[in-house]
């Protein structure tokens, strides 16, 4: 029987179904993409030498309605979890104040040479420049993409050990095994629209269904770490 701290409380894949829905939809329009490819290659005789395809408007639709899709499938999930995305919320909130707390500390113990308005001046070949420099809350922010990047790469090669680093970084408090997975899915999802994207602009039909082919991998990964639950 499901209770309801579970109903309240639901299982990530549970938690982000529309976008693992529409993530594997995703991975079927691009197989199929390439299918329109191949298959008209390998029905044609051997000795024909020119071959038509008609994948180029596939590769078009899917290359700029991915981003919508998977977006508002993301929204979606929101609506139908609000109870969850406010603990996110709240939860996120928590987790961003200790990363800040932490490199507060750490700025104070070993301040950098930026000035008041976060830039420092380099000097270059070409003379001086500025560069900017990230503020604390920043910085504050990209730990949390560094720490789901690295969950992501190592996901991929041991799902086992990936798993023991998220754990190991909402250990910390600066973190939540979610927020971490969330982060990695987004990492892996970013790569396969960025292939899509180079698909949809490729010179000929073949670079294209490689390129398509060549993002579902990064797919597949989105969706297994929207599914994982380590808690």
């Amino acid at each position: 029987m499901t209770t309801t701290s579970r109903l309240e409380r639901p299982a990530r894949r549970r938690r982000h179904a529309r976008l693992i829905a529409s993530l594997t939809d995703l991975i079927g329009a691009c197989a199929e993409a390439a299918a329109e490819v191949y298959r008209p290659i390998a029905s044609a005789p051997p000795g024909q030498l020119s071959i038509d395809v008609a994948a180029g408007l596939l590769y078009v639709r899917i290359g700029l309605t991915a981003p919508v899709v998977l977006d508002r499938a993301r929204a979606e999930d929101d609506e139908r979890w609000p109870g969850e995305l406010a603990r996110e919320q709240r939860e996120a909130q928590r987790t961003y104040a200790a990363r800040v707390v932490v490199a507060t500390a750490q700025d104070l113990t070993d301040p950098g040479p930026d000035d008041e308005a976060g830039r420092v001046e380099a000097a270059g070949p070409a003379g001086t420049a500025l560069v900017a420099v990230a503020t604390v809350g920043q910085g504050a922010a990209m730990e949390l993409v560094a720490a789901g990047s690295e969950v992501a790469k190592r996901w991929r090669e041991d799902p086992a050990q990936a798993a023991v680093l998220a754990l190991e970084f909402a250990e910390s408090g600066e973190f939540t095994t979610s927020e971490v997975l969330d982060a990695a899915v987004d990492k892996r999802v970013v790569a396969g629209l960025l292939a899509l994207q180079e698909a949809r602009t490729a010179p000929d039909p073949s670079t294209a269904a490689e390129l398509c082919l060549a993002a579902v991998p990064h797919l597949v990964l989105a969706v297994h770490l929207a599914s994982a639950d380590l808690d």
